[in-house]
């Protein structure tokens, strides 16, 4: 199987960040008098009596509330939305190539050769997400191996530089939707750095779909949270 090695996170362009508009206060509309029509009051004791136009509008009110009842309650319910919601996360959709995920809010979208998506945070260059596609005759991830050893193979010939000193932390096996995933965690320490990086592989659509996201060893702890919800969110759609 045909691999296209990774570029060093130092190696990707950093993008400059923009600056933000200044927040313009609204105009405040003019008021105007409230106009005031005189109602004549009915005599108490006595019932109004009811002309055709009055029939006409409580018709017409009761058809509006049955239609306002309606449209609420074939509303979502708003507790989903915030269940569903993830706040702090961008998506991301590629219709092509059939794959979708999440990447934290700030980061950017960077062009590198041989990736198909990256995205990354302009300040700390070892904080990035990126997904690459190659083709396959394989129809699923388990035909290559079990997740330690497929997991093993891929970051020492692609996801690190043949200088750096990797360790596989963990790898498993996911199945979501009926469609397996192998989801791993490694190291890969440079002369200068260590990244913490997770990872999550799968086959399909005679792809191989690998999305990679990691932080400098230094930042894990604040970042793991983030990295994991990123790993997650990684979902292939068979393209028909």
């Amino acid at each position: 199987m045909a691999t296209t090695r990774l570029l060093s996170p130092h190696a990707l362009p950093l993008p400059s960040r923009t600056a933000a508009d200044a927040l313009r206060p609204a105009a405040t509309p003019s008021r105007r008098p409230l106009a005031v029509r005189a109602v004549a009051l009915p005599t108490p004791g006595c019932r109004p009596r009811k002309g055709p136009h009055d029939a006409e509008e409580s018709s017409r009110r009761t058809m509006l509330l049955a239609a306002g009842a309606t449209v609420f309650l074939s509303w979502p319910n708003p507790a989903a939305f915030a269940a569903e919601a993830k706040k702090g996360f961008l998506p991301v959709t590629d219709k092509k190539d059939g794959y979708s995920f999440l990447y934290p809010f700030g980061w950017q979208e960077v062009v590198v050769q041989g990736q198909d998506k990256v995205y990354k945070d302009v300040i700390e260059p070892l904080e990035s997400v990126s997904v690459n596609t190659i083709p396959t005759n394989k129809q699923d991830i388990r035909d290559l191996g079990p997740p330690d050893q497929v997991a093993e193979a891929l970051i020492r010939k692609v996801l690190a530089a043949p200088t750096q000193k990797t360790k596989l932390i963990e790898a498993k096996e996911n199945n979501v939707d009926g469609r397996t995933y192998y989801t791993f965690e490694f190291t890969a320490q440079a002369p200068n750095f260590t990244r913490h990086a997770l990872g999550a592989i799968a086959i399909a659509n005679g792809k191989f779909y690998t999305l990679t996201t990691g932080a400098n060893e230094r930042r894990w702890d604040k970042m793991k949270d983030r990295l994991h919800t990123v790993v997650d969110s990684f979902k292939i759609e068979a393209r028909i």
